[in-house]
């Protein structure tokens, strides 16, 4: 999965708004103030906070 550089520079997370970068894995957003990753599904980021992943 490779996500488009110019989406990937206007997401930000939707809880604080902050910078959001592609996961290792390709298959996720991951805001790393927040501890979350938003996931990628079918090549769509879901955005939605009550379907982001609590990551360490």
């Amino acid at each position: 999965m490779s996500i488009n550089k110019k989406l990937l520079e206007i997401l930000a997370c939707p809880k604080c708004k902050g910078h959001i970068d592609l996961n290792e894995q390709g298959d996720g957003l991951i805001c790393r103030q927040c501890h979350l990753m938003y996931p990628i599904r079918q090549d769509i980021p879901v955005m939605l906070i009550e379907e982001a992943i609590q990551v360490p």
